[in-house]
């Protein structure tokens, strides 16, 4: 039986998602939240960049691997935190800007064990399309009783 997310899980998410200092620092914000799915937005800054000017591939990972906990967190107990215990990342293009859409979807909620997969797209050159830039698919853990809170 798939967990059923807590009348309160997008406020929880929400500020769960504030008390990150490296999201703050990093410049990356939730957009959006609903059972199983959160939506971030990474802007392009030059202090993120690799030597070429593109997002630097572990900032990147860092947006993939929170949309993929938040997701996997929006359907947790309202007394859980969500620890990232595995990930694989592709990285398929250039990470450009001006500003990454990264959205994180729950392909299968446990009690203990989720697998969530989070896709980071970049608007095309001519601005009517998306580029996918890249996908992380990653293994979370529910933990409740181990004195750390959502």
């Amino acid at each position: 039986m798939a967990p059923t997310p807590t009348p309160d899980f997008e406020a929880r998410t929400r500020v769960s998602f504030a008390r990150q200092a490296a999201m703050v620092t990093l410049g990356i914000t939730l957009e959006r939240a609903e059972p199983g799915l959160v939506e971030l937005a990474l802007p392009h800054r030059p202090d993120l960049t690799q030597q070429h000017g593109f997002l630097h591939a572990g900032i990147v990972s860092t947006a993939l691997d929170s949309a993929c906990g938040y997701a996997a967190f929006t359907l947790m107990p309202a007394d859980a935190a969500v620890l990232t215990i595995e990930f694989k990342v592709n990285l398929l293009a250039p990470a450009r800007g001006p500003v990454l859409r990264i959205v994180g979807e729950v392909v299968k909620a446990g009690r203990t064990i989720s697998v969530v997969d989070a896709r980071a797209w970049q608007r095309g050159p001519d601005a009517t399309e998306d580029t996918l830039v890249a996908t992380m698919t990653a293994t979370v853990m529910t933990v409740l009783g181990r004195g750390i809170a959502g």
